[in-house]
């Protein structure tokens, strides 16, 4: 709602008679008219992909930060291997206490 307002105020802007006198102004203020029209897309965009529950803007921001998708695959990896390491070592606690066991527990 806000961008469309600023879309609505740059527009706004345009139609005054003082652009059409000034044109320096008028300059002044087509760009300020593309920037906020560009900026309406930008967040209709981002609204867009955010209505099917935050999937697509994670996309998208995988596709921009390429280090953010290795960090999540780096997640999940070591997330995977201390699952198994932790069953590793309930198995071990479960087993009696003798010498080797003890050693394969604390390493």
């Amino acid at each position: 709602a806000m961008s469309k307002s600023a879309v609505k105020i740059s527009s706004d802007l345009l139609s005054n008679p003082l652009c059409e006198q000034e044109p320096s102004f008028l300059e002044m203020v087509t760009a300020f008219d593309t920037a906020m029209k560009r900026m309406d897309s930008f967040n209709q965009e981002k609204v867009g992909k955010m209505g099917n529950g935050g999937q697509g803007i994670m996309e998208w921001f995988s596709s921009v930060f390429p280090s953010l998708n290795m960090a999540v695959k780096r997640r999940e990896q070591t997330l995977q291997d201390y699952k198994r390491l932790q069953s590793k070592v309930e198995k071990y606690e479960e087993k009696e206490r003798t010498g080797p066991v003890l050693a394969k527990l604390h390493q």
